[in-house]
Parts: structure tokens; C-alpha cells; sequence
């Protein structure tokens, strides 16, 4: 099985990888999960689409990643956009902060990844008492004839080992690691929404996916990319596509 590598996607990863929505962060200040002025740790920042989102909306952050060319790249976008998230190069499972020393923390398409129940006996041992994690998942969802139903079959022809298609974007067997290392008032909620691709973005979210450019080799890559091309040109011409997606939120609150 091939070794995940997300920094070997990292330009595809910034440049076409479209980030949690508005609407995601408009709900976490809604539903008090967020809120101004907290200081904030996002686990698994990748190129920091969440931690800068919160930063953006007055929270103070840091981003915690394994992959270096990642946080590289989420230091030029935190530049652009205005914003000073503090960076720590380590996995969450090895990571060391002091106890009680946040208001919040954030995994962001990340936490099947970790070692769940070090990742959440850690978040509940950084956290304040009345802190919340909260876990969110922005997936792409492929239904019956559509363009990602077509993309994952791609993805499977040349990574077999590749087990992440299919999904619903829904993730309820998280919860019980998550209450069981000490957390309460557990809450979910989801929503759909479509986001806008151009054939050569798709293209660039898909070789910035674990399936392709973090687990093949150059060449495979290239020639995944010119397959899938010629795929969207032929059955999918239409531009910009309209791609469905779902964000699902798990939050949770560190007891005292």
C-alpha cells in the first residue's frame, strides 16, 4: 500500500482545492461553537483553510500539520489574506501544548487520518473546561451518473488500494471515541451545497486527493490527469461544473 504523502500535492493543494465554505463558519459562530476573541488550535491545517477562517472572524490560532510544504503554502495564503496563525510542524499524536490552553480546537478533513483516541484524549487535555472540538468533513459526493462517480472509478482504475470513494459524507462512528475520551454534549449537523469547478481546478483538487497525487508517482500522476481530462471533456463538457459536496460537523465540549 502506498505511503500518503500530502506534501508532495502541495501547489495542487493551494492553488485548487476549494476550502470550507462561508456557510461553515457563519454556522460555528451561530451555534456558539466559535466565537471572537478564542484562542484556537487547528489540528491537520493543511493549508490552513480553517484556521484561517477562524483568524479572518477575530480568533487567535495556530495550525498543527505534518507536512512542511503544506504549512508552507498556508503561510503565503495567511499573508494575502491578512491573517497571523502561528505554525507547529508536528503529527497531533506527537504534538506537546500545554494543558488547558485552548478555547478551541479544529480538525478539518483530517481526523481519519489520526490515531483517534490519542488525537482526542490530547484535544480534551488542551483544552479549557468548556472548550469545544470540533471534527467537520467537507466531502465531494458522488451519486449515481455524476462527474465524481465517474472521477472515484478513475481513481480506483489506477489505485486499487484507494478505499476512500463512495461516501456519504457522514461520519457517526466518531462519536463514540470522541465521548469516550471525556467529552459531552455531543452535537452533529450537515448541509449540501454545490461548488463551482472548471475542468482544470477538478483536475487539480483530484491530484491534490490521498487517492492520486499523494500516493503515486509522478508519471501515474501525469497519466491520471490526462485520462481524466479527456474523461470531463467527453462526458462532462459543461463549464463550470457544478459538483455536490457536504459539510458534516461533529462538536463537543471538554468537561471540567
Amino acid at each position: 500500500m502506498a505511503i500518503i504523502d500530502f506534501g508532495k500535492t502541495a501547489d495542487d493543494y493551494a492553488k485548487h482545492r476549494a476550502g470550507f465554505p462561508a456557510a461553515f463558519f457563519d454556522r460555528l459562530f451561530a451555534y456558539g461553537l466559535a466565537r471572537s476573541g478564542d484562542v484556537g488550535l487547528d489540528v491537520g491545517t493543511g493549508t490552513g483553510t480553517i484556521a484561517r477562517g477562524l483568524a479572518r472572524r477575530g480568533c487567535v490560532m495556530t495550525g498543527l500539520d505534518p507536512a512542511a510544504p503544506l504549512l508552507a503554502q498556508a503561510a503565503v495564503l495567511d499573508q494575502t489574506a491578512g491573517v497571523q496563525i502561528r505554525q507547529v510542524h508536528a503529527r497531533v499524536e506527537d504534538a506537546e501544548f500545554p494543558p488547558v490552553s485552548f478555547d478551541l480546537v479544529t480538525a478539518g478533513q483530517c481526523w481519519n487520518w489520526f490515531d483517534q483516541p490519542r488525537a482526542a484524549a490530547l484535544a480534551h487535555r488542551w483544552l479549557r473546561p468548556g472548550g469545544r472540538l470540533v471534527i467537520a468533513q467537507f466531502d465531494w459526493l458522488p451519486l449515481a451518473g455524476n462527474m465524481v462517480e465517474d472521477t472515484e472509478r478513475l481513481i480506483r482504475a489506477y489505485n486499487p488500494d484507494w478505499q476512500l470513494g463512495g461516501g456519504t459524507g457522514l461520519y457517526p462512528s466518531w462519536l463514540r471515541g470522541v465521548r469516550e475520551a471525556g467529552f459531552g454534549d455531543l452535537r452533529t449537523f450537515s448541509f449540501d451545497l454545490d461548488i463551482s469547478y472548471i475542468h482544470e481546478d477538478w483536475r487539480g483538487r483530484i491530484r491534490a486527493s490521498a487517492g492520486v497525487g499523494a500516493a503515486l508517482d509522478a508519471a501515474s500522476v501525469a497519466r491520471f490527469d490526462g485520462e481524466l481530462s479527456e474523461l470531463l471533456a467527453r462526458d462532462h463538457p459543461i463549464e463550470p461544473m457544478e459538483v455536490p459536496h457536504r459539510v458534516w460537523v461533529l462538536s463537543a465540549v471538554a468537561s471540567g
